[in-house]
C-alpha cells in the first residue's frame, strides 16, 4: 500500500511552478516532523510553489518539544549550554538530587560521544563563536517572524504573542559582573541590553517587588532586553498547520517511518512504514530528537541527542509578571501567556529517549516555583496545573545542523535544542533556500552537516 505516491520526477512543471526558481526535478518535498521547525520548513517550501507532504508519528502537530516549551522568544539570549565553568558546576549538580541537571548513564555510545563532544566545547573561545553564530540566526529568524506576522495569514494567528521584553534575574554579584561583560561583547552584534541594579529590576517588573517573592528578595540585579518576545509555540503550530492545509499541503499523522527506499546513485525516493510508503523528490528530516536515529537509517551521522526538559502551565493571574523572566540561579524561565496562563520551564535530564513525566522532577520544579515566585501563583492549592516533559534535540556545541547532507536529496533542519521556537523561522528559511539552490540569507559557517 502507498499512502502517497506523488513524486513528480520527470514531470512537466505546472504553470503554478513556473518562474519560482525551483531546481529541475524538484517538485515534491516530504517533510518528516510536524513540530515548529518542520511546519515552518513546509511553509516556506509551499510558498515557493512546491508540493509538500508532512509526516509525523504523532496524531497531531507539535506534540513533541514544540508542545510545552518555555514560550520565550529569546533572540538575544542564545549563549550555548556548553560554556566555561559549566563542567565544574555540572559535577556538583550530579550529586544533588534537587539540582536542575540529572544524568542517567546508559550503555549507548551516542550518549557518551555526545557528552565528550560537549565537554570539549565547554571553553570560552567555542562559546563565543557559537554565540555569534546563533545571534546571527536568531536575528534573522526574528526578522522573518515579524515579516510573517505582517502577512494576512500570520496576522490571523492567535498564540498569545507579545513583544514584552525579558529580564534575567541574578542572585550572585559575580555572576552579574559576568553578565555585564557578556552584554558588552554582544552589543556590537546588535543586542540592545541594559544591566540593572535590584531596584531598577523591580521598577521594570513590579511583580518582583512583592515581599513574598523569593526571587526578588535574593536578587542583586539583572539584564533587561526590551525587544524580546513571548508566544505559545503549540498554538502557533496548530494555526500554521491549518494555513498549510488551506494552501494544499498534505498531512499524514500516525505515520512511523521505519526506513528509506533508495535509487542507486540518486539518493532517496521514498520513506516507508507500517502505514505504507511515501515518495518524494526531496526529503527534510525535521523531527527533533528522533532525527538522529532516522538519519542513521540512511547513513547520516547527526550529532543530536535528547535533553529532557519540563514545564508547568499555571492559571493566569493578575499578579504574574508582564516581562519574560529568567531566574538564572535556578535555571528556570517564566513566560506570561495572555489568555493561557503562566508557563514555567526548566530542568535538564540526560536520560535518552525517555519522554515520560517523572513525578519527582515535576514536584521539584513546583517547589522551586513556589519558593521563587509564590505571589504569581493561584491562591488555591487546587488550581489546575498542566505539567509537561519533552525532548530537546541538542547538539554538543549548541548550533543546529541545517541544509544539505551527503545524501543528494535529503536535507536536515535539526539540533536547535532549547532554542527551537526562537530559531525556527530562520532555520526553515535557510533550509528552503538551500533546497531551491539559492544563497541563504546568512552565512552557514558552523551550521552545516559535517561529514
Amino acid at each position: 500500500m502507498k499512502v502517497a505516491s506523488v513524486s513528480t520526477q520527470g514531470r512537466q512543471a505546472s504553470s503554478e511552478h513556473q518562474g519560482t526558481g525551483i531546481q529541475p526535478g524538484l517538485r515534491h518535498a516530504v517533510v518528516l516532523g510536524s513540530g515548529i521547525t518542520g511546519l515552518l520548513t513546509a511553509w516556506y517550501l509551499r510558498q515557493e510553489g512546491l508540493e509538500v507532504t508532512v509526516l509525523d508519528q504523532a496524531q497531531a502537530p507539535a506534540l513533541g518539544a514544540s508542545h510545552g516549551n518555555g514560550a520565550q522568544l529569546s533572540y538575544s539570549y542564545v549563549a550555548p549550554l556548553a560554556g566555561p565553568g559549566v563542567l565544574g558546576q555540572a559535577v556538583t549538580w550530579l550529586f544533588n538530587p534537587a539540582s536542575p541537571l540529572r544524568w542517567r548513564p546508559r550503555a549507548d555510545w551516542r550518549q557518551w560521544r555526545w557528552l565528550m563532544q560537549f565537554a570539549a566545547a565547554c571553553n570560552a573561545r567555542q562559546s563565543q563563536l557559537t554565540t555569534e553564530r546563533l545571534l546571527r540566526l536568531a536575528f534573522y529568524s526574528r526578522d522573518l517572524m515579524h515579516a510573517f506576522l505582517e502577512t494576512p495569514q500570520g496576522a490571523g494567528l492567535s498564540f498569545s504573542y507579545r513583544r514584552n521584553g525579558k529580564l534575567v534575574v541574578y542572585s550572585d554579584a559575580s555572576a552579574l559582573e559576568g553578565a555585564r561583560r557578556q552584554v558588552a561583547l554582544q552589543a556590537p552584534l546588535g543586542c540592545e541590553q541594559q544591566v540593572l541594579d535590584a531596584q531598577a529590576c523591580m521598577d521594570a517588573e513590579p511583580a518582583l517587588a512583592h515581599p513574598d517573592c523569593g526571587m526578588g528578595r535574593r536578587m542583586v540585579g539583572g539584564v533587561l532586553t526590551p525587544s524580546e518576545e513571548v508566544g505559545d509555540c503549540h498554538a502557533f503550530c496548530v494555526g500554521l498547520q491549518q494555513l498549510l492545509q488551506q494552501a494544499g499541503v498534505t498531512f499524514h499523522y500516525g505515520f512511523r517511518v521505519e526506513g528509506w527506499r533508495r535509487r542507486p546513485g540518486a539518493g532517496a525516493h521514498a520513506v516507508f512504514g507500517p502505514q505504507g510508503e511515501v515518495e518524494g523528490d526531496a526529503f527534510v528530516i525535521a523531527c527533533g530528537a528522533q532525527s538522529a536515529p532516522l538519519g542513521a537509517q540512511i547513513g547520516l551521522d547527526l550529532p543530536v541527542y535528547p535533553l529532557k526538559g519540563y514545564s508547568l502551565t499555571l492559571p493566569e493571574s493578575s499578579a504574574m509578571p508582564s516581562l519574560n523572566i529568567t531566574d538564572l540561579a535556578k535555571k528556570t524561565v517564566y513566560a506570561p501567556l495572555t489568555g493561557r496562563g503562566l508557563r514555567v520551564a526548566g530542568l535538564v535530564d540526560i536520560v535518552g529517549q525517555d519522554s515520560r513525566l517523572d513525578p519527582a522532577r515535576v514536584a521539584l520544579l513546583r517547589r522551586e516555583v513556589q519558593a521563587a515566585a509564590a505571589p504569581w501563583l493561584p491562591a488555591s492549592p487546587d488550581a489546575p496545573c498542566e505539567p509537561w516533559a519533552g525532548l530537546r534535540p541538542a547538539t554538543p556545541k549548541g548550533t543546529p545542523v541545517l541544509g544539505a547532507t551527503p545524501v543528494a536529496n535529503v536535507f536536515v533542519n535539526v539540533g536547535q535544542g532549547a532554542l527551537g521556537w526562537t530559531l525556527a523561522h530562520g532555520s526553515a528559511r535557510v533550509v528552503a533556500d538551500v533546497m531551491l539552490g539559492r544563497k541563504p540569507g546568512l552565512a552557514l559557517d558552523g551550521l552545516q552537516y559535517r561529514r
